[in-house]
């Protein structure tokens, strides 16, 4: 069954090359095995007219997010590089929002928001209000990497009284660490959310998954 429909929005997280791409600066192992899940999902939400959003990581060179700058990671998705670009393997859905972060040197990993790293202050990207403005009530998620930028969108998508579906078979994690990518997992179904793969997506207004249920 297609769970999509006109309150529900699809957002594919930073399918981008430096991290979908083997030849990328910070490859996700296995990240080539989600692109017939997403885009399968992609054509399904295009057919029911759902809202479909991309999200982007578009550093400029010198950000605090990058170990040469104070930050954890090798340098990635600098603005208009090759690594930067969405995977050409990605369906592409016509007329989708493109979400871009990072792009004046603001460190976080959500596609809702990120922190000055100056002040500190957390702000939000133009996502919310889009999602607000289309009568969104229910987000999808799927895309790279589980244990950061996917975890923390579906969690500040959770916190703004978003339901939320992430899709297990559709994301893959860097795991500094073993298995956090389950515990990511975890910890969104703990907050509410429904952790399921996309065939047994069919899931009804206000249902969630069981934390009970959750991989530990």
């Amino acid at each position: 069954m297609n769970g999509y429909d006109r309150q529900t929005a699809l957002l594919v997280v930073d399918v981008q090359n430096d991290f979908a791409d083997p030849a990328g600066s910070l490859y996700v192992q296995n990240a080539e095995e989600i692109f017939p899940v997403v885009n399968r999902e992609l054509a399904r939400a295009e057919h029911a007219a759902g809202l479909v959003a991309y999200t982007q990581d578009w550093h400029p060179e010198t950000t605090p997010h990058f170990k040469k700058d104070g930050g954890i990671w090798p340098v990635h998705c600098v603005k208009g590089s090759w690594g930067a670009q969405l995977s050409p393997s990605l369906y592409r859905v016509q007329g989708a929002a493109v979400i871009r972060k990072g792009q004046n040197g603001e460190d976080g990993y959500s596609g809702f928001s990120y922190r000055d790293p100056v002040t500190g202050r957390i702000g939000k990207t133009e996502l919310e209000d889009a999602l607000r403005r289309r009568g969104i009530r229910r987000v999808v998620v799927a895309g790279l990497a589980t244990d950061y930028c996917v975890k923390e969108t579906a969690l500040d998508a959770l916190d703004a009284g978003f339901e939320t579906v992430v899709l297990r078979d559709g994301v893959r994690s860097v795991d500094l660490r073993p298995r956090d990518g389950e515990r990511a997992l975890a910890e969104i179904a703990r907050r509410g959310g429904r952790v399921t793969t996309a065939d047994e997506f069919d899931v009804l207004p206000g249902e969630a998954q069981d934390p009970t249920s959750a991989p530990e």
